[in-house]
């Protein structure tokens, strides 16, 4: 039985999760947050519109395989701990880079920002992976 209520629902609300899960995203590297919780709340969106519209059309509206961003998600969170290792330090170690020093645009970022994104990718990918299967059966 489809909900018409439930399908507008999920196509507001899933742009609107996926935003918030990025701006958690890059708020958590500092602060509580960050890529884990982010990872839910992007899979919490799909989720809503597998619950929706279904998960084959939930699979072919993605531009991703689930398994694909799990497996993209621990690479790119090992890769973050390379860096320390070229300067010397230990693996896994924060290093932190400044872009556009001296100017209005000033930005800082660091490897605990890709370790965060690479926990995001995994999170929403197995996420996703483990709710369709289930949705599916």
């Amino acid at each position: 039985m489809e909900s018409i209520i439930l399908q507008i629902a999920a196509r507001h609300m899933r742009p609107l999760l996926i935003v918030l899960s990025l701006v958690v995203l890059y708020r958590g590297h500092n602060e509580p947050g960050g890529g884990f919780i982010g990872g839910l709340m992007f899979g919490a969106a799909y989720i809503l519109y597998a619950m929706a519209f279904g998960v084959v059309k939930t699979r072919e509206s993605l531009s991703f395989n689930p398994i694909n961003l799990t497996a993209l998600g621990l690479l790119v969170a090992l890769v973050s701990g390379l860096p320390a290792l070229f300067v010397g330090d230990i693996f896994m170690t924060g290093e932190w880079y400044t872009f556009f020093a001296q100017t209005a645009f000033e930005l800082k970022l660091g490897t605990p920002l890709i370790f965060d994104v690479g926990v995001y990718f995994a999170v929403a990918g197995m996420l996703m992976l483990v709710m369709f299967s289930i949705m599916e059966e």
